[in-house]
């Protein structure tokens, strides 16, 4: 399992070729991911679920601009947990670690199905590089920071890089 995060990045990277801008961005998220999971104290397979759905949590953004020419969340998690579950399949995990992960693809974008940590933590990944991708505001960033951080590390990141 220890192989597991690189190859997948290897096979995320070869997914997206030329498209820098994607592969840059899943590269921030899972760094965020994996720092705030392990400082949060998440460990063993819960963390390599958190690695594989931070590594693949828009893998469904090509399919969704080929199809529907639009990146709206909603189309990528509809698109991505079938790429991811392909993904998955070269490396010989569960079918409830599979399931968990494209769980979390699948609702990445729906807040309201936060349901563990790991979910919690990937979102906050997320929202860590998409403020400063979309570049907004500070007020924003406050709103974002009450109504979905939830774990000391990545309030502290937050803080940190946006509100300081």
């Amino acid at each position: 399992m220890v192989m597991m995060a690189s190859s997948m990045m290897k096979k995320m990277i070869a997914y997206f070729g030329a498209d820098v801008k994607r592969i840059n961005h899943a590269l921030k998220v899972y760094a965020l991911a994996k720092s705030i999971g392990e400082l949060e104290g998440l460990t063993g397979e819960k963390l390599e679920i958190l690695d594989a759905a931070s590594i693949l949590h828009d893998i469904g953004i090509k399919e969704s601009e080929r199809k529907y020419s639009s990146t709206a969340g909603k189309y990528q998690q509809f698109e991505g947990p079938p790429i991811a579950r392909e993904f998955l399949q070269e490396f010989n995990l569960s079918q409830s670690f599979v399931e968990r992960v494209c769980y979390l693809i699948g609702n990445h974008h729906t807040y309201t199905k936060i349901d563990d940590l790991d979910f919690q933590i990937l979102v906050e990944a997320d929202f860590l590089v998409n403020i400063f991708e979309g570049d907004l505001g500070q007020e924003q960033v406050e709103i974002i920071k009450e109504k979905y951080f939830k774990t000391k590390t990545g309030r502290s990141y937050l803080e940190s890089m946006y509100l300081s």
